[in-house]
């Protein structure tokens, strides 16, 4: 797949992560990795960026056994912005779909 389809769309998919609950890095990055085919360390770059603007914010909790972790969690303005970028990527790829849809009907 374009690299550059995956790099338009990673924040949108760290930030609907995170609408739905608090994740750690290594999770998000993992799941990512195996649904959309990114290389290890591509998350990282966004949560830092996500926290420095004030979408994210983060806290750490013991694990069992374990030192503790990094979790991220949406921000008041970070869910206000997952919910503005989600409908107008939603709008855009609505738009994209029926243009390439024409294309197919324009070749009947």
């Amino acid at each position: 797949m374009n690299t550059q389809y995956k790099k338009g769309v990673l924040e949108l998919c760290v930030l609907s992560l995170l609408n739905k609950h608090d994740w750690y890095g290594y999770e998000i990055s993992e799941y990512l990795t195996k649904q959309i085919d990114i290389a290890d360390g591509t998350v990282y770059p966004i949560l830092r960026k996500l926290k420095s603007e004030g979408i994210l914010s983060t806290y750490l909790q013991e694990e069992s056994g374990g030192p503790p972790r990094k979790y991220y969690s949406l921000t008041s303005l970070g869910r206000e912005t997952y919910l503005k970028d989600r409908e107008e990527y939603l709008d855009f790829a609505r738009t994209v779909e029926t243009i390439l849809e024409d294309d197919d009907r324009d070749k009947k």
